[in-house]
């Protein structure tokens, strides 16, 4: 995966987990029925209106709250492409890695609007928002934290690491 191109959906600071996904959904670990409830309480429309692909952007402190990796889970298991925020919670940063959701920090993310249409290359280290023609540069992600992105998470990551011996 070097480039992920698709329409965004914009949140503000501090998204916590439970905003995410609510913790009344917990009662199950299927991502699928996860899936269908996320940002519920945000927008309670907004399943309905993202494609699989979109990207969602936020502000400061994204994934706070609670550990839970039910978060990232959904957020994949619905279709989400990548999340672009300011800064993420230091547990949802390594959360969204162990589970293969690609997430990238940019200072900038604030210049997304909601609707416009983003590019982000992975091997350059650039979003293009295409809409606005800007190009912003997100904060580097380690080779091994790419690694896992590539691989669909950790377990995958790992399962591949044992086959080859």
């Amino acid at each position: 995966m070097s480039k992920i191109s698709a329409k965004v959906w914009c949140f503000g600071d501090n998204i916590d987990t439970d905003l995410i996904i609510a913790a009344r959904y917990l009662n199950t670990s299927d991502p699928k029925e996860l899936a269908k409830h996320i940002m519920e309480d945000a927008d309670p429309d907004f399943i309905s209106k993202i494609k699989a692909g979109d990207i969602i952007v936020a502000g400061e402190n994204f994934g706070c709250g609670s550990s839970r990796e039910h978060a990232p889970i959904a957020l994949k298991a619905a279709g989400v492409s990548a999340v672009i925020a300011k800064s993420f919670a230091r547990i949802f940063y390594r959360n969204s890695f162990n589970t293969g959701l690609p997430i990238f920090e940019l200072k900038e993310s604030d210049k997304m609007k909601e609707g416009d249409i983003v590019e982000i290359d992975m091997d350059s280290g650039d979003i293009n928002n295409l809409s606005t023609d800007k190009t912003y540069k997100f904060l580097s992600i380690p080779h091994f934290m790419q690694e896992l992105i590539n691989s669909g998470g950790l377990i995958s990551y790992a399962k591949k690491q044992i086959n080859k011996g």
